[in-house]
């Protein structure tokens, strides 16, 4: 359908991407803080579900005037849509953020980016902070320097935007293109066992999705405060030895009578495999994430928030165990901050 016709407010806000985790949640959040949510899908029939409070519209990402109509009005656009699997990123990533650049040029918004790690190389480890060298080892690390720079040459024609660089994401809703969900556990089966993709003693960084989307709203309530091109690095949940991500795993399956045995991820079959599938080589790609450790420097986000959105990790993995069918039992409610 078509959007609705309404005056630019404060609180109009579109999402790109409002079916995936990151998107779906800043939706919810937006939503609940009092925004009126407006998503593009290509079936808005079969994205909407009674209550969510969300205004569908039909269009892609990949279509330019449909992305220009469904951003008039807003203040805001949430650009969190991504090719699935981690496939044709070089075909489809640039040409979304273009489009999504020409609609908050039209519209006055202020475009809201998930940022990832991907942007950095070697030289730029362990500690990373907003302004370290940009040098990535990865062909995907290349797209999400060159999607940076797009946005920050559209500061020139009066975009605004805010990146929120952070590391995996884990949450209840995170069924693809996501490590714990896929690598770690298998999602929508009772965690049995626990892979570990890394090294014992490289750290790694891991982003709980509710917590990040809760920093995102924050920053767009200060957005008028900010930098024209404003980056932040989310610190979430640093697993300083590469263990403590399973050890919780293995610490909430207990406590929900699940007996479960943890082995090292089965890099040699992805090798083998790679060849006949797309996904796996891309995955390969960003082994090197699992090798060495790459730490984001949250204190920008600190200075600006004052604190960062925090769920303690035991709570935010049975949250996500629950919510991505891993757990054999009704999950005990957990206590968030």
């Amino acid at each position: 359908m078509a959007p609705t016709s309404f005056h630019m407010t404060d609180k109009h806000a579109l999402i790109l991407g409002a079916t995936g985790g990151i998107g779906g949640e800043v939706a919810r959040q937006l939503r609940e803080a009092g925004w009126h949510v407006r998503a593009l899908h290509r079936h808005p029939a079969n994205a909407a579900t009674a209550g969510d409070g969300i205004e569908w519209c039909e269009g892609d990402a990949m279509d330019r005037d449909a992305v220009v109509r469904a951003a008039r009005g807003c203040a805001v656009i949430v650009h969190a849509v991504n090719p699935p699997g981690y496939r044709r990123w070089a075909e489809l990533v640039l040409p979304m953020l273009d489009n999504t650049i020409a609609a908050a040029t039209d519209a006055g918004a202020t475009i809201v980016l998930p940022g990832t790690v991907y942007n950095y190389g070697p030289d730029a480890l362990p500690l990373v902070r907003e302004d370290a060298p940009q040098q990535p080892r990865t062909r995907k690390g290349a797209i999400r320097v060159e999607m940076e720079r797009r946005l920050q040459a559209a500061t020139a024609r009066g975009v605004r935007t805010i990146v929120v660089r952070a590391g995996d994401f884990f949450g209840a809703r995170v069924t693809s293109n996501s490590w714990f969900s896929q690598g770690l556990v298998e999602a929508g089966k009772p965690v049995r066992k626990v892979s570990v993709p890394g090294q014992p003693g490289v750290g790694h960084q891991w982003a709980y999705l509710p917590d990040v989307a809760r920093t995102m709203v924050e920053l767009i309530g200060r957005r008028a405060t900010l930098p024209p091109f404003a980056l932040f690095h989310f610190g979430g949940h640093w697993d300083a030895d590469g263990t403590q991500m399973a050890a919780a795993i293995l610490r909430v399956a207990e406590r929900h009578g699940l007996k479960v045995t943890q082995r090292h991820f089965p890099w040699p079959l992805v090798y083998a495999a790679a060849p006949f599938v797309t996904t796996l080589r891309e995955l390969l790609e960003m082994r090197y994430l699992w090798r060495e450790p790459l730490r984001l420097d949250n204190a920008r986000l600190v200075a600006t928030l004052g604190s960062e959105p925090h769920t303690p990790l035991d709570a935010a993995v049975e949250a996500t165990l629950a919510g991505i069918g891993c757990l054999g039992s009704p999950v005990r409610a957990a206590l968030t901050v």
